[in-house]
């Protein structure tokens, strides 16, 4: 568990593991240079309860704080806490059940639930809702491309499977997605889960909100990287669905990378003009372009739905000739 300037959140979120109806745990607390009272507060709890340890990083950042915990482990099994969220009761219990019965090549997910003083904005009810429904189908993969299918606090795989991934040894933020894309490229499969586990905090100066680590761009970059090395196809014609913001950084990328593409939108501003030196096209032209594989960075729900259709109309598969980043 990683921790830096929680100190407002973080005695709720030790009791939570303290309460847990499973006992045989030991959590790795690190300290990341907090300028609160970050440390004094793990190093009370420390002293009460051994199976909690402490540490300071000499490093920077959620990365290095990974790495140093994991080092300091010793379980059979890994998980990873946020310091400012709840654990339900039987977090443990249940995700630790439910790979035990299953052996290695899982991994264990519960449902998550965001919280707030504040209230939660519509953005973060609708990724809530999106991750849980796929989590209680386990197809959580089968969208990988759109968001982080898997959350960061909210998951547990055998410690065989997490050193085949490479574990926190990647050096690629946001090191939750990265992580992810690392369990799917090893072939682990997600198993379903209808149990409410983890109760996720919301905040104004939450790291995933201020830290720049984890900004649009870096998720678009994550993910076209991923794509160039586990579902590119050279032998297919790839084709770029939207002149967006998403769209354009997907271009630059593929262009920085010498793969040449179509790019196709609706805007008719933009239409038959250059961007990137490439040519827009509409999207009639792709009845001129033959064996498809496409990236769709179109964020409209009607224009996915309506890609979709025309997806389906086709026979085109979903992870194997296009792919959703939004």
């Amino acid at each position: 568990m990683p921790v830096k300037n929680t100190a407002a959140f973080l005695e709720e979120c030790l009791t939570s593991i303290l309460n847990q109806t499973y006992s045989n745990w030991e959590l790795l607390a690190v300290n990341d240079n907090s300028n609160d009272n970050s440390f004094e507060i793990l190093s009370e709890f420390s002293q009460k309860d051994k199976r909690i340890q402490v540490f300071n990083t000499d490093g920077n950042g959620i990365i290095d704080a990974l790495s140093l915990a994991y080092s300091k482990s010793s379980g059979d099994y890994i998980s990873r806490m946020d310091s400012d969220d709840v654990m339900l009761p039987k977090k443990i219990e249940l995700m630790l059940e439910d790979l035990q019965k299953k052996g290695t090549g899982y991994i264990a997910l519960g449902l998550v639930k965001y919280f707030s003083k504040d209230g939660i904005g519509e953005g973060f009810s609708k990724y809530e809702a999106w991750l849980n429904g796929l989590t209680k189908q386990g197809s959580n993969f089968s969208e990988i491309y759109k968001e982080c299918v898997v959350p960061s606090p909210c998951w547990m795989v055998d410690r065989v499977d997490f050193e085949k991934c490479g574990g926190f040894n990647s050096e690629i933020y946001p090191e939750d997605y990265d992580l992810v894309f690392r369990f799917y490229q090893q072939g682990l499969k997600c198993l379903p889960s209808n149990a409410l586990l983890h109760l996720w905090r919301d905040y104004p100066t939450r790291t995933s909100r201020t830290d720049k680590n984890y900004a649009d761009s870096s998720f678009i970059e994550i993910k076209t990287n991923y794509f160039l090395q586990l579902h590119y196809d050279k032998s297919k014609n790839l084709v770029v669905w939207g002149a967006g913001k998403k769209g354009k950084s997907v271009a630059e990328l593929l262009l920085k990378n010498d793969i040449p593409f179509h790019w196709v939108c609706d805007n008719p501003k933009k239409i038959g003009k250059t961007i990137y030196d490439q040519e827009m096209l509409s999207f009639t032209a792709l009845d001129d372009i033959d064996n498809i594989q496409s990236i769709v960075s179109v964020a409209s729900p009607l224009a996915q739905k309506q890609i979709q259709e025309y997806f389906s109309v086709r026979k085109q598969e979903s992870m194997k000739d296009y792919f959703f980043f939004c």
